[in-house]
């Protein structure tokens, strides 16, 4: 998983559990609607400012967006 892909899922997982649509996160964080889809679809790469922004209007560390899903480990039997 690349970082534009570990965005585009931890931003939706967020915005879904906070129950908000791309037009109210959108407003929150003062960026257009399809620029969130756009992100949510790995279309574009968000700059840190988006990053801090999308972050601030999720309550949330702008790390907490950035971070990779953890694979599980492979056994080495």
């Amino acid at each position: 998983m690349n970082i534009r892909e570990a965005l585009a899922d931890n931003l939706r997982r967020y915005r879904q559990e906070h129950g908000l649509s791309q037009e109210e996160l959108a407003h929150r964080a003062e960026i257009d609607r399809t620029y969130i889809s756009a992100l949510e679809r790995c279309v574009y790469a968000a700059s840190i400012d988006v990053v801090d922004r999308l972050a601030t209007a999720l309550g949330v560390e702008a790390a907490d967006l950035l971070r990779k899903a953890e694979q599980p480990r492979q056994s080495d039997e």
